[in-house]
């Protein structure tokens, strides 16, 4: 038996419950392996206040989220080091590709997890995954040099062969697929390991790790008990400015049609069975009292629609008390699809419209989604009752401001529930990312990416300062119109003239050891 601390280096002080861990602890442990977590997620010198964040900039409707959560004002190393000091792990794992893929902070968890992890890098085998480790496993190893091994691509096996290889007390670890492995000699890979192609080869996810606060949730100006979740894996498009292009590349979808689909689609996209996902939701419901499942599903309904046909049926059918909230794309949104939809209990459904501009769209992203479907698309929902919730980018390389003006007046034409607006991020092995260096507005490798606290751009199109101000003021903007958006930039500027720190700055606060 080997045993494995999960870090989870969360820095948004609200519970999120990142999909990784769970399904890296079911297998993990139906193994044999021992398994604990170490969560930062509510440590005050660790974290940034994201939900009060974006309750100020209306991105998020007013809760009382705060009084369901007791605070950790210690350190959050001593802590780490107690934890390490009692436990005696052989391998600590802070990060990994799930379908989460970067939302919520996750693509930065690499980074973070290091800076607590690294440590201990005499003490146990550090190891972690994720998608930088996919794009450039010898750059991150050159900026994060005390880790020893990267997961490349799905890390649930990988990560349990290598803890099979530590339990059995062998020195090596090549003879495991999809691996980047620093030693003295530099750093070897070895070969990529296949996709995963029937997720219910995983065990059930483990979501005992978290502890109970951890579950609750602000949602729709509620506090609910809710998880992340996913019943799919993969997305069958190719956005150039998508994490999801990296997966893909890895392991061999590369080419493309003239819509932006990827060929061989249905060998990447894949998802949990039916009765599997019944039986994951229902014990959820019923051990944790979650009814919110937060699907993080890239692309909800490009799940085959017998899976999603045969689950509503289930869900129609059954007692619980549930309801979920997907991602989708306009195409899928259609008056066919809302039974569905309802019968699968879908209280909220969130789609990018990224920025106004069809043809930049197209020709920059190669984002292939026309403005009447999203019109539409957004049209049917209202009538059926479904709350929707715009995705807005602001920051992309070659977007002017004119573009930001364009996608506000567009969000004011569909007329959302909800608005969500992100800077870009130059997510590493993308092609906007590759774009974004070349014309200077990035470095090549861009540590504390997180769209949703921090634009890291130099972009001379628009300056890092307006695009603090776009990002809290968008939801007002797209709400009462831009008749006064000088005024307001005015005095968003004065107000924020000697702000240095915290949230919109370049990087996030750091704790010492």
């Amino acid at each position: 038996m080997a045993k494995i601390l999960f870090i989870n280096p969360n820095k948004w002080g609200r519970g999120i419950t990142a999909i990784w861990i769970p399904a890296h602890a079911g297998l993990l442990r139906e193994k044999g392996h021992e398994v604990e977590l170490f969560d930062a997620t509510f440590y005050t010198e660790w974290t940034v206040d994201e939900i009060g964040y974006n309750t100020q900039n209306g991105q998020y409707k007013p809760t009382d989220y705060k009084s369901h959560i007791t605070y950790n004002h210690g350190s959050v190393v001593e802590d780490l080091k107690r934890k390490v000091a009692e436990y005696q792990p052989d391998i600590i794992f802070w990060s990994a590709i799930s379908s989460h893929i970067h939302g919520e902070g996750e693509y930065v968890n690499i980074q973070y997890g290091y800076e607590l992890a690294e440590l201990f890098k005499d003490q146990a085998l550090l190891v972690t995954a994720g998608l930088q480790a996919t794009a450039s496993p010898k750059d991150v190893l050159a900026g994060l040099p005390g880790i020893d091994i990267l997961v490349r691509g799905e890390s649930e096996k990988a990560l349990a062969e290598i803890a099979d290889a530590v339990d059995a007390k062998k020195n090596s670890f090549q003879h495991i697929n999809g691996l980047a492995i620093n030693g003295s000699e530099g750093v070897k890979t070895t070969p990529p390991q296949p996709i995963l192609r029937d997720l219910d080869e995983l065990p059930a996810y483990d979501y005992s790790l978290f502890e109970p606060q951890t579950f609750w949730r602000a949602y729709n100006g509620e506090v609910v008990k809710a998880v992340d979740y996913e019943m799919s894996r993969g997305c069958i498009y190719a956005c150039e400015y998508c994490v999801e292009t990296v997966i893909q590349s890895y392991y061999g979808f590369e080419k493309t049609t003239r819509s932006g689909a990827i060929q061989r689609a249905p060998e990447y996209l894949r998802s949990k069975s039916p009765q599997r996902i019944m039986e994951e939701m229902t014990r959820l419901h019923k051990e944790h009292g979650v009814t919110l499942f937060r699907c993080q599903d890239t692309n909800f309904l490009t799940i085959t629609r017998t899976t999603l046909t045969e689950l509503a049926d289930l869900m129609d059918a059954s007692d619980l008390d549930i309801k979920l909230y997907i991602e989708t794309r306009p195409e899928g949104i259609n008056e066919k699809t809302i039974d569905m939809l309802k019968k699968l209990k879908v209280d909220g459904i969130g789609m990018g419209v990224e920025l106004s501009t069809q043809d930049f769209r197209e020709d920059k992203l190669r984002r292939f989604a026309s403005q009447d479907r999203i019109i539409k698309a957004f049209k049917v929902l209202k009538e059926a009752g479904i709350k929707r919730t715009s995705y807005n980018i602001i920051g992309l390389p070659d977007a002017d401001e004119e573009s930001i003006k364009g996608t506000i007046e567009f969000n004011r034409l569909i007329e959302p529930d909800n608005v969500t607006v992100a800077f870009y991020s130059p997510y590493q092995g993308t092609a906007q990312q590759k774009k974004g260096n070349e014309l200077g507005y990035f470095d090549e490798y861009e540590f504390h990416v997180d769209g949703q606290l921090r634009t890291m751009s130099s972009d001379t199109l628009v300056d890092p300062d307006t695009l603090c101000f776009y990002k809290a003021k968008f939801k007002e903007l797209v709400e009462n119109g831009m008749d006064d958006l000088e005024a307001m930039k005015a005095e968003y500027f004065r107000e924020h003239v000697a702000q240095e720190a915290g949230v919109g700055a370049s990087t996030p606060k750091r704790v010492s050891a």
